[in-house]
């Protein structure tokens, strides 16, 4: 064999070659979500110069902004002609932005103590998955301790309060098997019947463990929209639930029922309800008798919300293929135990966005509680603080402040409710 014959045999592997810039990276990242074609890339191209505009525009109103001063008049002494914001009426009236301007200095950290423990409280019931199940078990010790937190008084009304659930519970365990609509019926009546006996036994022991009570005329600013925000939401999603399962009913009058309300409510715009809940309401109680205007606006709102979702999960209930129904029959159960475990869970899977859009949407609508003067956080910027001498005429860092303070919350929400759609998506696509 000659020695240009002579094979060769490789002994390693070459190693592997880098992929092309285009390919990774950042590079790979712009091409596909900026410049994947000639229109997207014009369009980010004018969008980022859009940006751009706004940045150079509002940076100097930031950059410049003033926040030590003691009114408008001296903030503009300060600016002396140069553009910026008076950010100092954040500063000087955060108290009242966030509290009102009643509610006691030295007793802020009542509402917010209870506004940490919302969080503690929330967290098992949200975010199942990381946390112990027993953890549930303060989550409904929490509005009795938040309220008499917020409102103070005797610490025998929150307690008293709490019996009277867990009587109405027993009462409704004992008689579910007759008839899930009676025993509703009945746990709320025992409960109620509890409620208005042990009225006798709290009002001649009001000083009992009790903390300095506030008033609800006392209260105001965000700490109100916040405190309308969750107890709405949180009492409206099971009235909506019960509303979409009766007007599915198959008894006539509580269909109709369900109907009437339902469309009536939707029908009426909610600044409507709430003059009813001002004025009109306190014509139908007897003589003397004082309806916290709080509770009166709970009521309305958290009616208002209850036919909305109601019509939401109304939606999810008919989506739901029919042979889910027959597979519950098939497996020997009631109508409750087909609700409760196998129809109701399917059914608020798929209304998750529409609750979350609603929540959303009732939560921007607290504002409204300013139009029958009740000093929520938009109250107060309209009212006590541009009312005043120093600072009328600042709205920009008001409303600014106001509506960071509303996106965050309703951002978090929206994003929690994505959160929890990955976490409840049973299909593999």
């Amino acid at each position: 064999m000659s020695d240009n014959q002579i094979s060769f045999v490789r002994t390693h592997m070459l190693p592997e070659a880098p992929p092309p810039i285009a390919a990774t990276g950042v590079v790979k990242w712009l091409r596909e979500n900026l410049f994947s074609s000639p229109a997207n890339s014009l369009l980010t191209i004018v969008s980022l110069y859009v940006v751009i505009e706004i940045v150079i525009s509002a940076a100097p109103w930031f950059l410049n902004g003033v926040w030590d001063s003691p009114s408008l008049s001296a903030c503009r002494d300060i600016l002396d002609g140069k553009v910026g914001g008076c950010f100092a009426v954040l500063s000087e009236r955060w108290n009242q932005l966030l509290f009102g301007f009643k509610y006691p200095s030295e007793l802020y950290w009542r509402p917010g103590l209870a506004f940490i423990l919302l969080f503690v409280a929330g967290a098992p019931l949200l975010f199942f998955k990381l946390f112990p199940s027993k953890m549930l078990i303060f989550t409904g010790l929490y509005p009795f301790i938040a309220y008499w937190l917020i409102w103070g008084g005797s610490l025998l009304v929150p307690v008293f309060a709490l019996l009277g659930v867990l009587l109405g519970a027993v009462v409704y365990k004992r008689t579910v098997g007759a008839s899930a609509g009676m025993a509703v019926i009945a746990g709320f009546v025992a409960a109620l019947i509890f409620w208005i006996l042990s009225g006798f036994i709290t009002a001649p022991m009001a000083s009992v463990l009790a903390i300095e009570p506030v008033p609800s005329r006392d209260m105001g600013g965000f700490m109100i929209n916040l405190m309308l925000g969750v107890v709405c939401v949180s009492l409206s999603v099971p009235f909506g639930i019960m509303l979409a399962l009766g007007r599915q009913s198959s008894m006539p009058i509580i269909k109709w029922i369900c109907v009437v309300f339902i469309e009536f409510i939707r029908g009426v715009p909610l600044i409507t309800l709430l003059f009813v809940a001002n004025v009109v309401l306190a014509y139908f109680l007897p003589p003397g008798t004082t309806f916290d205007l709080i509770l009166r606006v709970i009521i309305m709102i958290t009616m208002f919300s209850s036919a909305y979702i109601a019509e939401v999960i109304r939606g999810g209930l008919a989506a739901l293929p029919r042979g889910q129904y027959e597979a519950a029959d098939s497996l020997g159960l009631d109508y409750a135990q087909a609700m409760q475990l196998i129809i109701l869970p399917q059914a608020l899977k798929i209304s998750i966005p529409g609750i979350v859009n609603v929540a959303v949407g009732l939560f921007k609508d607290t504002t409204l509680v300013s139009v029958i003067s009740m000093f929520d956080i938009v109250g107060m910027i309209r009212g006590p603080i541009l009312a005043s001498a120093e600072w009328n005429g600042v709205y920009w860092e008001l409303f600014g402040f106001a509506s960071v303070l509303f996106f965050v919350t309703c951002y978090g929400i929206s994003q929690y409710s994505q959160w929890l759609e990955r976490q409840l998506q049973t299909d593999h696509r």
